[in-house]
């Protein structure tokens, strides 16, 4: 009998994360449903290696009907600091249901029962829809996105500094997100991972830590600097309102006080690999700025 080739709806495909998985649903043979919000990311997701759109908005219900029809699995990363992420994605999840989808992936966070950061907290509706719901689903939480640090990458190349709004000290669980996408699409192919809720963290890492490694890939100093968070928030030009700002605030001012614990053993258990590590991302960083640009190369 011949094996269907599963289609796999990913929400978000065209930003900063969930187009990680895009490529390793690829790998596994699988189709690649796009749901984007306009024609034009559709072309950004076609690029990225989407072959089906679904232009739909994660606060349409009937769109996401339509965009579920007929796929066999589903991943969801919430839009970040949404004031209604939580009634989004369960709204996704009973799309998803009501479709006959199999698999539903979902990508949390570390720690959402810590209610005090309503980011966190704010997975907890999503989550239980999917633990209420007949859906054969596994709920990723992965820890602070390393990504974050390459977000910042112009800068620390720039002026020689890795700014945080958080003690230097403060040892803040982190994951590269390509390890997460990885198991995503492991989760969305495999049987392996079923009914999986798994926190997803390569390590603790203070920005000192950060510093040193960057300062030795680089061959130059790097220094660790702690603005204050509106001094930080205006140098890196988040595109968030107020509201959205004071939450990411709560956010660091949790990282001041307690740090981010996080444990590396059942990512190490899923990847059936040691993640990648710190070490390696600040070297992948490295190694694509001097590729992009040949000019700063012999600093590296």
């Amino acid at each position: 009998m011949t094996k269907t080739v599963p289609v796999v709806l990913v929400v978000g495909a065209t930003g900063k994360f969930a187009r990680l998985v895009i490529p390793e649903l690829l790998r596994r043979n699988s189709i690649v449903r796009a749901l984007v919000r306009d024609a034009e990311r559709g072309k950004v997701a076609r690029l990225g290696g989407a072959a089906q759109i679904a232009i739909g908005d994660l606060r349409n219900a009937d769109s996401l009907n339509k965009a579920a029809e007929g796929v066999d699995g589903i991943f969801h990363i919430g839009p970040a600091f949404a004031p209604d992420e939580a009634a989004m994605g369960v709204a996704l999840v009973e799309a998803g249901e009501r479709a006959g989808v199999r698999k539903f992936v979902f990508s949390s966070v570390i720690q959402p029962t810590n209610t005090g950061l309503k980011n966190h907290a704010s997975k907890i509706p999503v989550e239980d829809a999917l633990y209420s719901s007949r859906l054969n689903y596994t709920i990723l939480h992965p820890a602070n996105f390393m990504q974050n640090i390459g977000f910042a990458w112009p800068t620390i190349l720039r002026e020689g500094k890795f700014a945080e709004p958080f003690p230097k000290e403060k040892r803040i669980a982190r994951v590269d997100y390509r390890d997460v996408a990885e198991i995503a699409a492991t989760a969305l192919t495999d049987s392996k991972l079923d009914y999986a809720t798994l926190e997803l963290c390569a390590g603790m890492f203070s920005r000192i830590d950060i510093v040193s490694i960057m300062s030795r890939k680089l061959g130059r100093p790097v220094t660790a600097e702690e603005p204050n968070f509106e001094e930080w928030a205006k140098v890196t030009r988040l595109p968030y309102d107020d509201h959205q700002l004071e939450l990411l605030s709560k956010v660091h001012n949790h990282y001041r006080q307690y740090g981010l614990g996080g444990n590396s053993l059942l990512l190490s258990a899923a990847l059936g690999r040691e993640p990648r590590s710190m070490e390696q991302y600040i070297g992948d960083l490295v190694h694509q700025s001097a590729s992009e640009n040949p000019a700063e190369a012999s600093n590296v």
